[in-house]
């Protein structure tokens, strides 16, 4: 099957809804939350560059579009789940990228195996690039919930997930995350809503911790 095996299956990211089983006012699909981690992290990387880091743009590119592949073979497993405990974020974790490892050994021709393991792997770690894409991905989480939020969606889920995303974000240590928090947070928070929901201070909250 070659190469086109895998190119194949990059449809089935669009078919994969992401937070499963809730009310939604507009529902997200993997790929279009790895095409806009990509956006996220190409200006994060770029307010990096300006304050002095050294960045990998190729090896940015690729951990932030490749990202959520392996969710082809597990879908999307809601992020309280995945994250309730470290034993079953690393089981959820060893079955991903075995199942990656599976898929390349059996679909990708030789000349390329190495190349797809390097492009495939799980990208987030303590480089600067790693951290990147940590912050976007969890910048997608913020918008996402942020959306439903304003619009009146009550679901618990939403305000678990935008504030659980904040402190995480809050944590990394990257001037693009400085620059989120200070410039970009505020214009999200004072936008216009309709929800009974108070943001802000959920905002507040999770910024204070």
């Amino acid at each position: 099957m070659g190469i086109h095996k895998y190119f194949r299956s990059l449809n089935e990211l669009e078919r994969i809804i992401r937070c499963p089983g809730k009310f939604k006012f507009e529902e997200h699909s993997v790929a279009a939350h790895s095409w806009k981690v990509v956006q996220y992290a190409k200006t994060l990387a770029d307010i990096e560059e300006q304050n002095g880091a050294v960045i990998d743009w190729k090896k940015l590119y690729e951990i932030t579009s490749s990202h959520d592949y392996g969710e082809i073979f597990i879908g999307d497993i809601k992020t309280p789940v995945k994250h309730s405990s470290l034993q079953l974020r690393s089981l959820i974790q060893q079955v991903e990228e075995g199942m990656i490892d599976n898929f390349i050994k059996e679909h990708i021709p030789e000349e390329f195996k190495s190349i797809f393991y390097q492009q495939l792997r799980e990208g987030k770690d303590e480089s600067v690039e790693g951290l990147i894409l940590e912050v976007a991905d969890k910048m997608d989480q913020v918008y996402e919930a942020f959306a439903e939020l304003q619009r009146g969606n009550t679901e618990k889920e939403f305000v678990v997930m935008y504030r659980n995303a904040l402190i995480k974000i809050k944590n990394i240590e990257l001037k693009c995350v400085e620059y989120f928090l200070t410039e970009i947070l505020p214009d999200m928070v004072n936008e216009e809503t309709i929800s009974s929901i108070d943001i802000r201070q959920i905002t507040e909250e999770a910024l204070a911790l």
